[in-house]
Parts: C-alpha cells; structure tokens; sequence
C-alpha cells in the first residue's frame, strides 16, 4: 500500500493557490479541468515529498463548506519552524498555535483547514516573540 494524497475542496481557488504555494511553499504538480462535473483537480506537494500530494477541489459552482475542523489537519515537516511561521505571518497567515516550544505550530488555510507545521529533528530553542505569544482562534 502506498500513500497518494489528502482531498481538501475549495472555495476561493486564487486564495488557497497563493497559501498552499506562495506562503506554504508547495508546488503544483499537475492539474486537471473536468468539465463534465464542473471541478477542477489541482495537486500539490512539498519539493522534498513530491510523491505525498494533497489534491485541491474546486467545484465551479460555489458552495459552503463548514470549517472542515472534523478532517483534522495536514502536517508538513520544516527546517526551521521559526523561519517557517515569520514567512507565513509576513504573508498575512494567523498563527493559531505558535511554535513556543521550539517544535510544533499550527495555522489554517483560506478554508480553514488546520496545517500542522512541525520542526524536522529535535525541537528548537524557545525564541521570542514565539516563546510568549498565545494561542489565536482555532487549530
């Protein structure tokens, strides 16, 4: 067996486009139009697990999607979990659980899927301001 991907709709393509890649880091993969029933497949994946995709539906019609929180989240391994949350919060992303311990953090995309960011190895020194912030709304 072998994992392919996680499916996650949509609803504001442009928008989950420019977190997934822009602020996240992601990189399509490949993508597929079907007009018959009015969707789009978009995968993406992380540049040193191409393999692991997460697939973004739109559905052309729009629809409402509740906060998803039931899902879960999606969980990607980082560098430096510092670095990572700076990037996301210059790009306008709330961090919702901040990375005080040097180890996890969690944010939420556009339709507020939890993404769960955490330090690759061991946990990183506290640093501030993440050492002191509080949690911010859902994760």
């Amino acid at each position: 067996m072998k994992y392919l991907h996680t499916m996650v709709r949509v609803q504001d393509l442009d928008a989950s486009l420019d977190f997934y890649c822009n602020k996240l880091g992601l990189i399509e993969t490949r993508r597929k139009d079907v007009p018959a029933g009015e969707f789009s497949l978009i995968f993406l994946a992380a540049p040193e697990n191409p393999e692991a995709e997460i697939e973004l539906t739109y559905n052309w019609e729009p629809e409402e999607y509740d906060e998803g929180r039931n899902f879960g989240h999606l969980a990607f391994e980082v560098d430096d979990i510092y670095a990572a949350c700076q990037k996301l919060q210059d790009g306008g992303v709330t961090i919702n659980r901040p990375p005080r311990d040097g180890r996890m953090a969690f944010v939420r995309s556009p339709d507020k899927i939890s993404i769960e960011l955490l330090q690759k190895g061991d946990a990183l020194p506290a640093k501030e301001p993440w050492a002191s912030m509080e949690n911010s709304g859902k994760w």
